[in-house]
Parts: structure tokens; sequence; C-alpha cells
């Protein structure tokens, strides 16, 4: 079983803006920013809040660690797709798989993979899930 959610965020950390869309609907172009992180629906399920709130998680990471390199991002672009699978022990999250495309003119592509990675270990909640995390990314 996969759920999917994804994010837009564009600006620096504390002063960019985002927006958070599930594939439900439930949740769509809902705002967020540093203040306003999560958003909740009716309707939507746990999984595809995990997503979203990985998807949104992360370009946020992903801004602050461009930040910390003097670098900021015209938009960061990310959809994380969760797997929730029956195993013996029941339902479990055994992965997420981060699509993140990044629009940064003029940017070193080393600079970009290197605060991508370390925005995917990063990222709050990227370390409270037990689940494989992969990621594929990519300039725009």
């Amino acid at each position: 079983m996969e759920r999917k959610a994804g994010a837009v965020w564009k600006g620096g950390l504390k002063d960019g803006k985002g927006i958070v869309t599930t594939a439900s609907g439930v949740l769509k172009a809902t705002p967020y920013s540093f203040s306003t992180r999560f958003e909740d629906g009716q309707g939507t399920n746990p999984e595809e809040l995990i997503a979203a709130a990985h998807a949104g998680c992360f370009s946020m990471a992903l801004s602050a660690q461009l930040g910390n390199a003097g670098i900021t991002p015209e938009s960061i672009s990310t959809e994380a797709t969760l797997t929730l699978e029956k195993l013996e022990a029941g339902f479990t999250i055994t992965a997420i798989h981060l699509d993140v495309a990044a629009k940064i003119p003029g940017v070193d592509p080393a600079a970009f993979e290197k605060a991508a990675q370390n925005a995917k270990t990063g990222c709050p909640v990227s370390k409270v899930l037990k689940a494989e995390i992969t990621m594929r990314t990519k300039l725009v």
C-alpha cells in the first residue's frame, strides 16, 4: 500500500512559505510555514499525513541546509511516497521515498546533493521514522 503527499517550499527557512497537498485532496495547496508547520484535515489517514509531514519537513530542512551554505533556493518540490505493508507483526510503515526537484539557478550540483543528503538524515521527521528512506534529486 502506498500513500502520497507533496510539498513546495519557496524562499528561506524563516521567511519562506510553502504549500502541502495530499493525494486524497483533503489538503489541497494548504499553506505551511515555519510557524504553522503542520496542518490537519478531516478524512485523511495517518500514513498520508506522515508522507505530507515528511515532504514538508524535508523541503524546509533542505532550505535550511542550503541557507547554511549561503544558497537561497527559488523553489524546492518534494513528493514523499510512503509504503505500508502488512507484516507478521501487523501493519508497518516499511519505506519512504523522497522525489526532490529544486530550482536554484547557478548552484553547484555537488553542493546541492550534499545539502539534500544532510537534510534527509537531519530532518526531524526522518529521524523519527524507522522505515528505509530513499531519495532521488534533480535540479530544474
